[in-house]
């Protein structure tokens, strides 16, 4: 399904990779679009398939996995509305490294791969934006990287919940809930931990009232005892570290 020009100018104004862009833009960017609807469940596309389209994000949340030599599986991000995703052209690849897969019903755009550098040179505005979102994301990896190879698991565990709030956090009363489903699982496979030692930790927050869990989404009521965790801050932790 091409993109609807007239729906999607509604959308473009809240999406980061059309900021600097005119409607003109806007409209030539997305006659080259198609839409993809997918339900909660429905990968987008799998591991080591031929990379074919890139895409962007509109609503919804996806998890990105990536199987392991051993077998072991690692959620190595979340998608959120506004990213770019599986511009493996950019680096250098030409299958997908990882599978995205819908954690609820979602929304796509998706362009040809090969339209990728055309679409790069003609629109400077894009383009700005497409390599600031890269650079983000190499960011997010390299933190991620420093954090597995030199903190104790508890640590690890606040700075993921962290990122997950300052990310999909939304406000309500009691404190800032992460608004989409993500399972304990889906932590241990973010911080390179058991789900054991996940469910212990949070169990240990929820106990001290960091935390409340249920219904896979978690809501944190005190982010900022939580960064005093993230930052090494308590003497006497409250969680026998794995």
């Amino acid at each position: 399904m091409t993109a609807d020009l007239s729906l999607n100018r509604a959308w473009l104004g809240s999406l980061p990779p059309f900021a600097n862009s005119s409607r003109e833009e806007q409209d030539d960017i997305l006659r080259q679009a198609s839409i993809l609807r997918l339900n909660s469940g429905v990968p987008v596309f799998e591991q080591g398939a031929p990379a074919t389209r890139f895409y962007l994000l509109v609503h919804g949340r996806l998890k990105a996995t990536q199987l392991t030599g051993d077998g072991q599986r690692v959620l190595v991000r979340v998608v959120n509305p506004g990213d770019l995703f599986g511009f493996v052209r950019a680096l250098g690849r030409r299958d997908y490294p990882a599978t995205a897969t819908a954690s609820q019903d979602s929304l796509v755009l998706a362009w040809p791969t090969s339209q990728w550098e055309p679409l790069l040179a003609c629109h400077p505005g894009f383009a700005l934006n497409t390599v600031q979102a890269i650079g983000e994301r190499l960011q997010e990896a390299h933190v991620r990287f420093c954090e597995l190879a030199t903190e104790e698991v508890e640590r690890r565990v606040a700075h993921t919940v962290l990122r997950l709030v300052q990310q999909s956090g939304r406000p309500e009363a009691d404190g800032i809930r992460i608004d989409f489903p993500v399972t304990r699982q889906d932590i241990a496979e973010m911080t390179g931990t058991t789900l054991h030692t996940v469910s212990r930790i949070l169990s240990a927050w929820e106990d001290r009232g960091l935390v409340v869990g249920g219904r896979q989404k978690l809501l944190v009521r005190d982010p900022q005892q939580l960064m005093r965790v993230a930052g090494g801050d308590e003497r006497e932790a409250a969680v026998e570290h794995a």
